[in-house]
């Protein structure tokens, strides 16, 4: 067994071997790359990527990138491929092949059948000599001078290169598809991610009550109101206006002031100008709202009118935090 030290080093190693393949590549961003990118956003096709080995969860990885950031896009696994899942292939699309050699058996007998249909082939390679760069119509230089492997034989530099190759398009395709961030929330509904991209403030405070006392009503009935309703705190209105808001905060600081409560009305205590956000509001907004004013409940409205409360364990509970 190796010391601990070794470990450290080993590992160390390999994540700056891994590093400099990747730096390596942003030297070799040249016009194929945009020629790349320039096709791809005109054809009427989707994006196929397929590989082998390690090359084909690679591809798999770039499929589920293309696919989120809206560039259409299929997996064809290249053994796969010449037992019936060339039918995937359609008219437009473009095929993207990922090898390091690019001379693998599966890859010289995969290529000459998809050259038959006369679809765009892409090939990100690490092997600029071979049979698969010499067949592209685009190619996408994905050269490392060595494996992170200390044998120089496992898939590592290789494989991470060539999924930096896979994002770097990915995030070319995007921004020139002018890709927002509510094209994204319609890809990633779920999880905390699409939350945070579609969950809106009413979303929460509608499945909260709504406490409220008017402004003459005495402390009685604030503490029933924000006793019964569970949420730390009221808004206090004067003919169905919001003109404050009383926390269980502000009745603990009260009673440590020794003030004579009786007579006590819900204008005495309150704090006028409540801190509030409109219902139409991100969710993820209110956090940052809440944590920059220091707050635990926000007042939620809706077009400017009371129309409830939001908590800041409303967005623990969704995963927002």
């Amino acid at each position: 067994m190796k010391s601990s030290d070794e470990l450290k080093k080993l590992a160390s190693d390999t994540l700056l071997l891994e590093a400099e393949a990747v730096r390596k590549l942003a030297e070799r961003i040249d016009d194929a790359f945009v020629a790349v990118v320039k096709h791809l956003v005109k054809s009427n096709g989707r994006v196929v990527v397929t590989g082998i080995g390690k090359s084909a969860i690679i591809a798999s990885k770039i499929v589920s990138t293309l696919n989120s950031t809206g560039t259409p896009s299929v997996f064809m696994h290249a053994a796969d491929a010449v037992h019936g899942d060339l039918g995937t292939i359609q008219k437009d699309d473009s095929i993207i092949c990922l090898s390091r050699s690019g001379n693998t058996p599966e890859i010289k007998v995969l290529i000459p059948l998809l050259k038959k249909g006369g679809n765009c082939l892409i090939a990100l390679v690490g092997n600029l000599t071979s049979y698969l760069a010499s067949e592209a119509d685009y190619i996408l230089d994905c050269t490392v001078e060595r494996e992170a492997c200390p044998h120089n034989l496992a898939p590592t530099s290789s494989t991470t290169a060539q999924l930096a190759m896979g994002d770097a398009l990915a995030v070319c395709l995007l921004s020139c598809r002018a890709f927002t961030e509510a094209d994204f929330a319609k890809y990633h509904p779920g999880g905390a991610l699409g939350k945070r991209l579609y969950l809106k403030v009413a979303d929460l405070s509608r499945q909260n009550p709504v406490p409220s006392v008017q402004l003459g009503d005495d402390i009685s009935k604030v503490i029933l109101e924000i006793s019964s309703k569970c949420l730390g705190a009221t808004a206090v209105l004067d003919n169905n206006q919001l003109v404050g808001v009383i926390t269980d905060g502000d009745l603990r600081r009260m009673l440590e002031k020794s003030i004579q409560i009786a007579g006590l009305k819900a204008g005495d205590i309150m704090s006028a100008h409540p801190k509030h956000m409109e219902s139409s509001e991100l969710a993820v907004n209110a956090i940052r709202f809440m944590e920059a004013h220091q707050i635990t409940q926000l007042i939620v409205t809706e077009e400017g009118n009371y129309a409830g409360f939001i908590h800041m364990h409303d967005l623990l509970r969704e995963g927002l935090l």
